[in-house]
């Protein structure tokens, strides 16, 4: 089936303005391609000229016949589903903030995988720890964090022992290491003898 563009309203020469407004190139590309073949150039040297194939420039002269210009631009992708969602990211969100508990989570610093394992069993969602770590660096937090304090440590007692304790140093020893006998394997060798061969 022979191509061609059902939309009139803009002619070559203003169809090649636009081209030359247009500050990203692939758009400009496609608009000098439309141009071309509302020149009356064939598909195969619209294509040619503007380093795209055929069946390409077909899909961009429908998407052109249907929504002008505005067909040319390229359309988000959309990407994979968010595995949770907003609600379930506030939530797990809060759970880092107030940090593990020692009786259910067992320990007193969260990691990757203690939460992956709360969401499985609160939102019945499986997720990497990967992807654990990716939710948790889009919500700002950081693998960097103080070092965990053991819920029963008494911190009075620690300040005291701070106070009241210092450094042990140990003296160096003063004996010297025996003197060892240099090698000879280093040794500069003595000059031959000048005998010959007979």
């Amino acid at each position: 089936m022979a191509l061609s563009i059902t939309r009139t309203d803009l002619t070559v020469e203003q169809l090649r303005a636009a081209a030359a407004r247009e500050p990203d190139a692939r758009i400009a590309r496609r608009i000098l391609a439309i141009a071309m073949v509302l020149a009356g150039y064939s598909r195969q040297a619209a294509a040619e000229a503007r380093a795209m194939e055929r069946q390409t420039l077909r899909d961009w002269v429908i998407r052109y016949n249907e929504h002008g210009l505005e067909g040319l631009v390229d359309r988000p992708r959309p990407g994979r589903p968010a595995l949770l969602s907003a609600d379930q990211e506030a939530r797990l969100e809060t759970w880092v903030e107030q940090g593990p508990d020692l009786a259910k989570d067992g320990v007193v610093r969260w990691r990757r995988f203690d939460p992956r394992k709360r969401i499985r069993q609160r939102f019945g969602v499986t997720i990497h720890e990967r992807g654990v770590g990716k939710i948790l660096r889009r919500l700002n937090f950081r693998r960097i964090a103080v070092r965990p304090q053991y819920p029963q440590s008494d911190e009075a007692a620690r300040e005291a022992f701070k106070k009241t304790s210092r450094p042990c140093f140990v003296p160096r020893s003063r004996r010297k290491m025996p003197w060892t006998a240099r090698s000879r394997s280093g040794s500069r060798t003595k000059p031959g003898s000048a005998s010959t061969v007979p």
